[in-house]
């Protein structure tokens, strides 16, 4: 789980404002850290299932918002998968 600061520090990295949580860029950034605490959750804890389909629940949804942002908006894209070391 994410802390305020932690959850600010990203909202500041990515959105275009410091309010900012709703757009799917930072939606992006908020997820792909909550992907990467819970796989190093998961490489400690092999058994936790109900973890694991958490997991597979976050990265289909980060997925889905990133198809959105690259409809959309190209450049915004771009920057986001730069910013956040993903591939495609």
């Amino acid at each position: 789980m994410l802390t305020k600061t932690q959850k600010a520090r990203v909202v500041k990295a990515v959105g275009k404002h410091d309010t900012d949580t709703g757009s799917a860029s930072v939606q992006v950034a908020l997820l792909t850290k909550k992907i990467a605490e819970l796989a190093a959750h998961l490489k400690k804890h092999l058994k936790d299932k109900h973890s694991r389909r958490g997991l597979l629940q976050m990265v289909a949804d980060r997925r889905s918002h990133l198809k959105y942002l690259e409809k959309s908006d190209k450049k915004e894209y771009a920057k986001v998968i730069k910013t956040l070391g993903l591939k495609k």
